[in-house]
């Protein structure tokens, strides 16, 4: 098993990210040939060794070549730019995801739809580059899981496209909700909305233990001289899973009776609860007293989604009164790969038991979206996964 992990013990941006890969063993020729793959003009990849406070890294620098000619983006441009690409599904993927989360953070700041929302420093070139690049350094790696200690975000004031805000800006501070984050080792931001956004859209797993070997220590060299180190360490971890190695994790089950809701409205209920971070959400029929037909809605989320979900359940369900049990979940150990058959890529979940592959799951939305565009049905498309899975 391959685990990147992110030291964020200084924070981190978009171009400290890029360095820690780059430094971790990405090739740069390899990265900046895929960023090329965008067919916009520009810019340009710098990369050399530099040093904060001793420590010796790589600094990644996305040059502008024409200041004048930068657009601000919307995010539809944005969109636009990636989708019409010649990269993989999987980098397009995991680029627009962090977009997406950045553009939904300044969308709630501002009170905007979030097609209106006009990317500042996101929308620019080189925060193109720096979301893009780390979308392909991650896909570069081929780890099986994605780390992160909690993340420092500094303290003290920044200035930004809107004028001088508290650190963390307003964006970051909503992109890192229910994340675990510290405060204050340094007077200025030490993580920016780019790098927020990273890591909230990769992280498969925030945590300060380590369970497995460091084979490689890396560092990306940010742009201040500070006095602590203004650098983002990365570690590759490697070693065999244990047998018995299965996962468990507190969660926590709310459920409800409900015998007086339209049933047309339980459908816009299950996607709130959804939208809003639910791991399952289901109804289950029943038989209340005096025979009356009744459902029970469950509900199963992380603890620090408790009040968020009963707060859906409150407003858009007739319930009066919601029951709160907390559970212990036990998960076996999952990765997900990319599978490229004759139509294109697709997503498959894999999981394991005692060191054992137990199954694969291809992907059903990739597998839909394939089927749509070859007129085929879905099981064809699996059956090309699986054969080529098998191969």
């Amino acid at each position: 098993m391959k685990i990147l992990y992110y030291d964020c013990f200084a924070g981190i941006s978009g171009d400290m990210n890029l360095g820690a890969l780059i430094d971790l063993g990405v090739d740069a020729e390899y990265l900046k040939e895929e960023l090329s793959k965008l067919n916009i003009e520009g810019f340009h990849l710098e990369v050399k060794q530099d040093q904060r406070r001793g420590i010796t890294g790589t600094k990644a620098d996305v040059i502008i070549e024409n200041p004048d000619n930068e657009k601000h983006r919307h995010l539809r441009h944005v969109e636009e730019i990636v989708n019409g690409s010649t990269l993989s599904d999987t980098v397009k993927s995991n680029a627009l995801k962090i977009f997406r989360l950045i553009a939904e953070a300044e969308a709630k700041v501002h009170h905007i739809d979030i097609q209106k929302v006009h990317f500042h420093e996101v929308g620019a070139l080189d925060s193109i580059a720096d979301i893009v690049g780390a979308a392909i350094c991650l896909d570069a790696l081929k780890v099986d899981k994605v780390m992160a200690s909690p993340i420092q975000l500094g303290g003290g004031t920044v200035k930004c496209a809107h004028g001088v805000m508290p650190v963390p800006a307003p964006a970051t501070a909503l992109i890192v909700e229910g994340l675990p984050v510290k405060t204050g080792l340094v007077n200025h931001e030490a993580t920016t909305p780019t790098g927020a956004a990273i890591l909230a859209a990769m992280v498969d797993e925030f945590t300060t233990q380590l369970d497995l070997p460091i084979v490689k220590t890396a560092y990306g060299i940010g742009n201040r001289d500070a006095e602590v180190a203004n650098v983002l360490r990365v570690y590759l971890l490697e070693g065999q899973v244990s047998d018995s190695d299965v996962e468990t994790v507190e969660a926590v089950l709310l459920e409800s009776n409900i015998d007086d809701m339209n049933p047309e409205h339980y459908d816009f209920m299950l996607n709130e609860l959804f939208e809003e971070g639910a791991s399952d959400a289901w109804l289950t029929p029943i038989i209340m007293k005096k025979g009356r037909p009744s459902v029970t809605l469950s509900v199963l989320c992380k603890p620090e989604l408790v009040e968020a979900m009963k707060q859906i359940i409150f407003i858009q369900s007739t319930s009066l009164g919601i029951r709160e049990n907390r559970i212990l979940k036990h998960l076996l150990y999952r990765e997900e790969i990319a599978v490229e058959i004759p139509l294109g890529t697709v997503r498959v979940k894999q999981s394991f038991y005692q060191g054992r592959l137990l199954k694969s799951k291809p992907e059903n939305d990739d597998c839909k979206r394939l089927a749509r565009e070859n007129g085929l049905s879905i099981r064809d498309v699996e059956k090309m996964v699986i054969n080529q899975l098998e191969a």
